[in-house]
């Protein structure tokens, strides 16, 4: 059945009820809420319970929201000194490893799947190279994991979802009949950069803004929403002028930490709530979609491209983008494997699905069930790798016996 209002508010009531009523169970475990939506949304829609167009506006909308807030919270979580002082695997990450994952998986894309155009394997690579760790959220919640990794995961995925709409967007045009690829790359260059410097701008504003604001500034019960309004009004501004929206979100959260040395708990708090709502929401209506569109191709080289994504496209460009970082092993290696697909990675989906590519059946596809085979992998190994790096961590500060 289609999901009327009433219908849908049953079912987000529902998952986050329970999710959270067994958020105690899942701590130490190896299940997650985003797993639990994938799974509640592939079951109802199997069932019939349920059907999700996906070309309708609201689903790319709600997904599109989910990934602002996301990036907005993410930007938040940056610390500054660790933004100062320990900012170069990220940029490693960034700058080396996500274009080099994009090539390795448009090639191996276009030797696996021969129908898909040169454009169509770059475009497949780019909507599956931008990475998300709200899906090993363990890992960036553990504090005896050391912050060098948190942050390092936690920067690199609000950085490259950002940087990786352009690409999404440029070999989007590519593959579609009559695109005109250079005119759109300096379009898409100067978008990103607009994005930025409106970013940074709007959050220094609203952080000086702060000691000044009349009658004792924002109440406790406001802090939140304060950030909130500020990440939307970066990506609104950006978005109906001349920048990248989801670049502009993320970087005025961190602008605004740098601006206001002092962010209240409130402020991170408050961002967290909203994006994990709209998160389980996302991997809801992404599930539910996963068993509408289906999988026509041939199963073979579907399995073999999940497993080259992730387990030899990731890992390779990052052992290979932190080589000579100073690193210790494990932390390279404990950064290759946390590289999981998530909201971002669904949004450029459905962006290809809703597009004029010739083989956007086939892309998305292809793309819904590497995400959704990164969900699980990820999200069942994040307790266990969190364990893993904490009980080096242990071993390390421990005292010598005797």
């Amino acid at each position: 059945m289609d999901v009327g209002f009433g219908t849908a508010l049953l079912i987000v009531g529902l998952l986050l009820s329970v999710s959270a009523a067994l958020s105690g169970v899942m701590r130490g475990t190896v299940l997650s809420i985003s797993v639990l939506s994938v799974a509640a949304g592939i079951v109802l829609a199997a069932t019939d319970a349920v059907t999700i167009d996906s070309g309708a506006s609201s689903v790319v909308h709600t997904i599109e929201l989910a990934l602002v807030v996301t990036l907005f919270s993410d930007g938040l979580f940056v610390e500054r000194e660790l933004l100062r002082m320990h900012w170069t695997p990220a940029a490693r990450a960034i700058v080396i490893a996500m274009p080099v994952t994009l090539v390795l998986l448009a090639l191996f894309a276009r030797v696996l799947f021969p129908d898909l155009t040169w454009a169509e394997a770059f475009l497949l690579g780019a909507v599956l190279c931008p990475t998300d760790p709200v899906v090993t959220s363990a890992v960036v919640t553990a504090r005896r994991v050391p912050a060098l990794v948190r942050h390092t995961l936690n920067l690199e995925s609000g950085l490259n979802d950002g940087l990786a709409l352009p690409f999404v967007l440029f070999f989007l045009v590519l593959a579609s009949p009559g695109g005109n690829a250079g005119h759109e790359a300096l379009k898409l260059l100067g978008e990103s950069v607009a994005g930025a410097a409106i970013g940074v701008a709007l959050a220094f504003l609203a952080g000086r803004l702060l000691p000044h604001l009349p009658r004792g500034g924002i109440t406790p019960r406001y802090e939140g929403i304060y950030a909130l309004g500020l990440g939307f009004a970066a990506f609104g501004i950006a978005d109906v002028t001349i920048g990248n929206g989801l670049i502009a979100a993320f970087v005025a959260g961190i602008a605004l930490g740098v601006a206001e040395h002092d962010i209240p708990d409130a402020f991170v708090e408050f961002n967290e709530n909203v994006s994990t709502v709209l998160q389980a929401v996302t991997f809801f209506l992404f599930g539910a979609l996963i068993v509408a569109t289906g999988c026509d191709g041939n199963v073979w080289p579907l399995i073999a491209f999940i497993g080259f994504t992730l387990l030899i496209a990731r890992p390779a460009a990052i052992l290979a983008a932190l080589a000579g970082s100073g690193l210790e092993r494990r932390f390279k290696v404990f950064i290759a494997w946390f590289g999981p697909k998530g909201v971002a990675s669904m949004l450029f989906a459905l962006f290809v699905l809703n597009s004029d590519a010739p083989d956007r059946a086939l892309i998305f596809d292809i793309a819904s069930f590497v995400i959704l085979s990164s969900i699980v992998a990820h999200g069942l190994t994040d307790t266990v790798g969190a364990r893993w790096i904490e009980r080096g961590e242990s071993g390390i500060n421990r005292p010598p016996a005797g």
